[in-house]
């Protein structure tokens, strides 16, 4: 199927093909038609099936075809709410390109920049605006934004918003739209807080889900490393370089762990940075970017500032810590296997978040592969045992294991799988230029 009967303007088919996309995928297939004819929506897709262009699109085409050259300066008649700074200018982003044949402005209003500069954007006149709810918030009590002509309202990412405690400013933010609009609620889980929240915004929504609630991506290949938490750098380093990784996304519950990782992984002579709500936005896009053009290997990140990362073929996600809501877990690996790609992820689990591994396998319905043997003393995964202590393997070498690889002779409880003998130095080799 291409784009062409799903109703689209020639600008949109045009921007399209410049990028180099002729096939749309299930989410737009089935929420562009709808979107067009005026109706509100309530889509739940997962990460990477497409569901930005999926609102973008004909979001364009319905505010293009009563545009008003002739209105100065120009109100905001669209509004998109997302949760993070990342995700808003992705979707920015995603507003440009798509529009760039089209006479529409867009913009974006988030936290970390200077909310001066964006008064004087929004001075101008903006078609399209896309905003984080507490920056949005700012503007409307400082009497800086003009929200009285919003025709569509889009939430993206409705359930991350939950999450992070926005409803509250959600809501704020819908008392002062105007009553009549068209709603666009999309989300990754049909959460029974989505549905409580989509009876109070839509009215006779189309309903549209592209995969199983609450499932993972099919193409993404998920194992378990038992392994005590002491040695879970020593393991993530060994991974990295053994396999060579080139490109990997690891997710970390703080923002202290993350910095505190990336400094771990530096020493380890992989090429790492660190990505959370702490970094300035300057701070924050240059890690993306770096990660992105392949000038760092690894990225610790937190969710909540990995929520807006859009990385075409991504091939490896690392759980270094499991999330403590085990719907987080598929947002997370949802950063990989990304429109019709496949990828891999792990995660590295210790005895002490075996009931958060249980929680995420039953929200799955299925029990993740484990790794038999990583190189460690077994740990018990099992919330019902005690936990197991980690015996010293008198069998580890002082060598250096990225150059001298240890023998079955002299490692006896070496595994076949290639992990890294307990204890042993990691010093990564290098890598050819």
């Amino acid at each position: 199927m291409s784009f062409e009967p799903l109703g689209l303007s020639e600008p949109l088919l045009k921007a399209l093909a410049e990028q180099g996309y002729d096939t749309p995928t299930p989410v737009q297939a089935q929420a562009i038609p709808v979107i067009l004819a005026g109706r509100d929506v309530l889509a739940a897709a997962q990460t990477g099936t497409g569901k930005t262009a999926g609102f973008t699109l004909p979001l364009l085409q319905l505010l293009a075809a009563t545009f008003d050259a002739g209105r100065k300066p120009a109100p905001i008649r669209a509004l998109i709410l997302t949760p993070t700074r990342e995700l808003a200018l992705q979707v920015l982003e995603s507003v440009k390109t798509y529009g760039s044949h089209l006479p529409l402005k867009g913009d974006a209003v988030t936290g970390g920049v200077s909310i001066n500069s964006q008064i004087r954007n929004l001075s101008h006149g903006r078609d399209i605006l896309v905003a984080t709810p507490g920056r949005l918030l700012d503007h409307i009590h400082q009497r800086t934004v003009d929200l009285s002509k919003v025709e569509i309202l889009v939430l993206d990412e409705a359930d991350r918003m939950l999450d992070m405690g926005f409803l509250p400013d959600v809501k704020k933010i819908m008392a002062v739209l105007p009553k009549r609009r068209q709603n666009l609620l999309f989300s990754a889980t049909f959460s029974e807080d989505i549905k409580t929240l989509a009876n109070q915004l839509l009215d006779n929504p189309a309903h549209i889900a592209v995969a199983r609630q609450n499932a993972t991506a099919e193409r993404i290949s998920q194992q378990v490393y038992g392994i005590p938490r002491d040695h879970k750098r020593e393991l993530l380093s060994y991974l990295i370089g053994h396999n060579n990784w080139q490109q990997v996304l690891i997710f970390v519950r703080t923002k202290h762990g993350a910095d505190r990782l990336a400094k771990q992984l530096i020493a380890d002579g992989i090429r790492t940075a660190a990505l959370h709500g702490d970094k300035s936005q300057g701070a924050r896009i240059r890690a993306l970017d770096s990660f992105k053009t392949g000038q760092v290997t690894a990225l610790v990140a937190t969710d909540i500032a990995a929520r807006g990362i859009d990385i075409n073929e991504l091939p490896h996600v690392v759980n270094y810590d499991l999330p403590q809501v085990a719907e987080d877990y598929v947002h997370r690996i949802g950063r990989t296997g990304r429109a019709g790609s496949s990828g891999a992820a792990i995660s590295l689990v210790c005895t002490e978040e075996a009931p958060l591994l249980a929680a995420i396998e039953k929200l799955l319905k299925q029990e993740i592969p484990r790794v038999a043997d990583t190189g460690y003393a077994p740990v018990s995964l099992k919330t019902v045992d005690a936990p197991r202590k980690n015996t010293p393997n008198p069998n580890s070498s002082k060598k250096d294991y990225w150059h001298s690889k240890p023998t079955a002779a002299t490692h006896p409880r070496r595994p076949t799988t290639g992990a890294p003998p307990q204890g042993q130095a990691r010093r990564r080799p290098a890598r050819p230029r």
